[in-house]
């Protein structure tokens, strides 16, 4: 249900779920070795000629990480990738892998609730420095 720029939709997804392929997609990455220790991931690959590829793959896994914490699974995200995912996941020419999310049930229990800073912090009325 998420959107894409003009209705594009053309973001793939390859699921990954398996220990062996876990160590692989960590291997591949520059920032996430961590995802060795997910329960899965998926790799959202994009059309980098698209003007907001970037934009419509963080819309996605943003989409997929809150209807996970619904479920009390947690999640991250890298986008330090190398070359090499490429062949791993057989990832044609012309898409490229621009984010990763891996996900999982958390080792210690977490609240639900996220600390956030409030809202009159964040947002103002009219003109930037007008608190709401």
């Amino acid at each position: 249900m998420t959107g894409t720029a003009l209705n594009t939709q053309h973001w793939r997804f390859i699921l990954v779920d398996s220990k062996e392929s876990m160590r692989k997609l960590a291997k591949d990455s520059t920032s996430g070795t961590w995802v060795a220790g997910a329960n899965f991931a998926v790799i959202v690959l994009t059309d980098p000629k698209r003007r907001f590829h970037a934009i419509d793959a963080g819309r996605a896994v943003q989409d997929m990480q809150l209807a996970a914490w619904n479920f009390g699974v947690a999640s991250g995200v890298f986008t330090g990738i190398r070359e090499e995912m490429r062949t791993d996941f057989n990832i044609p020419e012309g898409l490229q892998s621009t984010i990763v999310a891996g996900f999982g049930y958390p080792a210690r229990k977490v609240s639900g609730k996220k600390k956030r800073l409030p809202l009159s912090e964040l947002a103002y009325h009219e003109k930037y420095g007008n608190l709401i």
